[in-house]
């Protein structure tokens, strides 16, 4: 069977006693990148095989993975950090083994958007995730639809772009209408950075750029401060 392992966002001590058994006792592990991996193989001594497995992996190594499954190995699959397949790679193997009636079984743990919306404040109840923004098409519809939406909207982007999407969704939204950018969970500067959407060109002056982002547009009419 299949093990998709979820891993630590940042933190090392998140990881959970099931996934250390699991990622110790497998025939190998399916890693994003072998050596992010290997800091937390190192950590916690898990001397498991680790091959490289990621988004641009060819058909014949999903094909090959599914073979050792069929026969009776136990594989592991896991991601850079969090949870496998949500904005991760792994989609397009846990299908060819659904597609050939293979067990697949998840190893539940981190992932950015809920440990996120967990710490924000914002409803949680029901929310909408809509993945990386995307970095060229679409955009300004995305943006339509957060500030049309009634529940908390979730989305990830990079250090990069960070400013340039922050502002262009502040253009859309209701000027009272709240943001919530969080970075660095779980690690030594984690930080969320409120504001509403009037705010957003001051605040983005003093925001650090570094570490990868996760945004969260509030309901309009949703407000704490």
């Amino acid at each position: 069977m299949l093990s998709v392992v979820a891993t630590p966002i940042g933190n090392l001590g998140d990881i959970s006693f099931r996934a250390l058994e699991v990622l110790k006792s497998c025939d190998y592990i399916l890693s994003e990148d072998t050596r992010v991996f290997r800091k937390l193989a190192e950590r916690f001594e898990i001397e498991t095989r680790v091959v490289s497995f990621h988004s641009h992996s060819s058909e014949s190594k999903i094909n090959e993975v599914v073979q050792d499954i069929r026969s009776g190995k136990h594989v592991a699959l896991v991601s850079d950090a969090g949870t496998p397949l949500i904005s991760d790679p792994g989609f397009s193997l846990v299908s060819a083994l659904r597609k050939n009636g293979l067990t697949v079984s998840p190893v539940p743990g981190a992932t950015s958007i809920v440990a996120a919306l967990s710490g924000c404040g914002f409803p949680a109840d029901k929310f909408m995730y809509l993945g990386f923004f995307p970095a060229k098409k679409g955009r300004q519809t995305l943006c339509k639809k957060m500030a049309e939406s009634e529940y908390t909207c979730v989305f990830l982007e990079s250090v990069h772009r960070v400013e340039k999407t922050l502002k262009m969704l502040s253009e859309f939204l209701d000027p009272e209408q709240m943001i919530c950018v969080a970075r660095e969970l779980t690690k030594i500067h984690e930080e969320y950075i409120f504001m509403r959407a009037c705010e957003v060109e001051a605040k983005i002056k003093s925001m650090t750029r570094k570490g990868e982002f996760v945004i969260m547009v509030a309901p309009k009419g949703f407000n704490f401060m």
